[in-house]
């Protein structure tokens, strides 16, 4: 008899499980699949206007109800708190703080997210790639203890107080189309928007992540109702520009993925992928007894 198929994806903060894969996890959710978000941090270094803070004593609390609340709309099975606090952008005082993710020994991230593996035995792990998508420094560091985490799942030897070994069967790194960023950054000029100076603090700088290409393995084409979905998920993100109508940066963001296709993108990295590897479909040749 065929255990209910099991997903996973390590990301960062509040808002990470929506802008950035948000289609690929409600498509998976709706067919069936547990699927969990593990956010590192509460996103306590966003910037937030002060109509949306209401309510709410902290920016943490805010972001992690619109996390639940996107959670919900997304279909996911649950979503857990690693415990650590938003670094904020490179350069910024948040990056000291003691309960930073960026200051959190590697061994000790990884330990928490190995407890996470081995409890949830998930068929498939999914995170940010190794340059954090756009460079933030809990993206990165996020990457580099999944990594850790995942392989040290099924020894023994390794975390032995964070459960039995369990070896997962893939691990993908969500990744965009070099052509897809060239792309966009050509857009942005059009719609007044400054590559240099990209998102909501203009604090990110698109033309150094065209730098780095990383080999796409799966391709992942989106249906529309996960598509409906995942744009109802970011109206929960409304603190972060995702309700209403979309502001530059994400309006730029529609158009060039309207023109490249509704797919969403990953880099395999175990099984190790061969050059001619594309798949459609993250749990392709994963059996479930």
């Amino acid at each position: 008899m065929s255990k209910q198929k099991t997903l996973v994806f390590f990301g960062a903060h509040p808002d990470d499980e929506t802008f950035g894969m948000g289609s690929t996890l409600a498509q998976y959710a709706t067919s069936g699949v547990k699927v969990y978000y593990v956010c590192a941090t509460r996103g306590e270094a966003g910037t937030i206007d002060a109509e949306h803070m209401k309510g709410y004593a902290t920016i943490g609390d805010k972001r992690w109800a619109e996390l639940k609340c996107a959670a919900e709309v997304l279909g996911l099975a649950d979503v857990i708190y690693l415990g650590y606090r938003d670094s904020g952008m490179p350069g910024s005082k948040d990056n000291s703080h003691p309960d930073s993710m960026v200051m959190a020994p590697l061994d000790e991230v990884a330990g928490r997210m190995t407890k996470v593996i081995r409890e949830l035995k998930p068929d498939v792990v999914i995170t940010h790639d190794s340059g954090g998508g756009y460079g933030h420094p809990d993206h990165i560091a996020t990457h580099n203890a999944t990594v850790k985490a995942f392989y040290a799942a099924n020894d023994s030897t390794q975390y032995s107080e964070a459960g039995p070994a369990f070896q997962p069967s893939r691990l993908y790194f969500a990744v965009r189309p070099h052509g897809f960023i060239k792309m966009m950054i050509r857009l942005m000029p059009l719609f007044g928007q400054n590559p240099h100076r990209f998102g909501r603090n203009k604090d990110i700088d698109l033309t150094r992540i065209v730098s780095v290409e990383y080999p796409i393995h799966a391709v992942i084409r989106l249906k529309k109702q996960a598509i409906k979905i995942r744009d109802r998920a970011a109206k929960c993100h409304a603190s972060q520009g995702g309700a209403g109508p979309r502001p530059g940066p994400f309006r730029i963001l529609r158009i060039a993925e309207q023109l490249h296709g509704p797919r969403d993108y990953f880099m395999r990295d175990y099984p190790p992928a061969p050059d001619n590897c594309r798949e459609s479909d993250l749990f392709e040749g994963i059996a479930r007894e």
